[in-house]
């Protein structure tokens, strides 16, 4: 019964939207998405993908939609989103805050492209990115989320890197604990392209974030790389998905949780190499640091591979402090509590200095030294 009442009021303003979009491809787009969304609802802890992670707290809240805008030139590209893969992508595309940037051929952008989020308090945000890097460009792309109360961001990002282009991506999630924070990146790589991605988790009170590349020509590289650091009852879920469909690319995948009190946090990570995809190379970590005994982890690497000519391997960890180190740390005179958060540090930075935008690291340095409130130069 609650999932009805619900999608009624998801009804209700759907109606008063779709009046006033004016493109008619783009019209009978949102219309399906919103179809599918009415049949299927959001997923639940039946739906495989979905079985840590419960999104019943969005479900029973409401939430005043956001007004949004789109680009007429992107219906084409959006027509190319999966849509289908649960409610949270229909839900997107149905209401979708489009906003399309082009790199064009041979172009190198200095200046980072940002793109900056902030919700308002009982705001539903759907905010949809399409990034279209040209042959031989090369760009950095910057997504930030913040929030100051309880709300709801739906985000999807499209991202397509032609022949030879070089993309830096930068996501930084960080808003309000009574912020609810689900997220979509889709990436196709062309011939010779270069992807290197970083992804901070520290915010909202349930998050998730859905990874899928997509190598579609050769020679293409990639890092997916990411940080999610909980404290609180907070929930944050990593799903990605990493398809080397053709020969000779190349992929590398850390990923690094830090958890303290009762947090949880579940990194799913499948990498497929198909049958013709001879020559691939593809490295994937999940390392997590418990700092409570109520804290919990569920991660699960996965490789699907059918080919025999590949360089593949995948890992992960779960544990809490090297006594040794810190003992090392002890006996050098440093108190127990900054020991701990010396070396907690330290697991953490090895992502965050990924960045290379000196404004953002800075940010970010800070946000993760109040997570354990203390100065490493005390």
């Amino acid at each position: 019964m609650t999932q009805v009442v619900k999608e009624t009021i998801y009804t209700n303003y759907f109606k008063e939207f779709i009046a006033n979009e004016k493109n008619g491809e783009l019209k009978n787009l949102r219309e399906k998405a919103f179809a599918y969304f009415t049949e299927n609802g959001f997923p639940t802890l039946h739906n495989e993908e979905w079985k840590y992670t419960n999104v019943s707290a969005i479900s029973n809240s409401e939430f005043q939609i956001s007004n949004s805008e789109t680009e007429n030139e992107s219906s084409e590209v959006l027509n190319q989103f999966n849509f289908e893969r649960n409610g949270f992508t229909a839900l997107n595309l149905a209401f979708a805050n489009v906003v399309l940037v082009t790199i064009p051929k041979e172009t190198s952008v200095e200046k980072p492209i940002e793109f900056n989020f902030s919700a308002e308090e009982n705001s539903a945000n759907f905010p949809h990115i399409i990034i279209v890097a040209e042959a031989g460009s090369k760009a950095t792309i910057v997504e930030n989320y913040e929030s100051g109360a309880k709300s709801f961001t739906n985000t999807a990002i499209q991202i397509f890197v032609e022949d030879n282009a070089n993309l830096t991506h930068y996501r930084v999630q960080k808003e309000s604990p009574e912020a609810f924070h689900v997220g979509t990146t889709e990436v196709t790589l062309k011939r010779g392209s270069f992807y290197n991605s970083t992804n901070i988790n520290l915010g909202a009170r349930l998050s998730r974030h859905d990874i899928h590349l997509k190598f579609t020509e050769e020679g293409g590289e990639a890092f997916v790389d990411g940080l999610y650091m909980l404290n609180g009852e907070q929930h944050h879920d990593t799903h990605s998905e990493i398809d080397h469909a053709l020969p000779n690319c190349v992929s590398h995948q850390t990923y690094k949780g830090v958890l303290n009190d009762k947090s949880r946090g579940v990194f799913n990570g499948k990498v497929f190499v198909r049958e013709n995809a001879s020559g691939t190379d593809a490295q994937q970590s999940n390392k997590n640091l418990l700092l409570s005994n109520d804290a919990r982890v569920d991660t699960k690497p996965q490789l699907e591979i059918f080919n025999d000519d590949v360089k593949c391997s995948h890992g992960a960890t779960v544990g809490q402090l090297e006594d040794e180190e810190l003992f090392y740390l002890l006996s050098r005179g440093i108190s127990e509590n900054l020991a701990k958060n010396l070396l907690t540090y330290g697991f953490a930075e090895e992502i965050v200095n990924k960045i290379e935008i000196e404004t953002i690291k800075k940010e970010l340095d800070e946000a993760v030294l109040n997570r354990l409130s203390t100065n490493l130069e005390a």
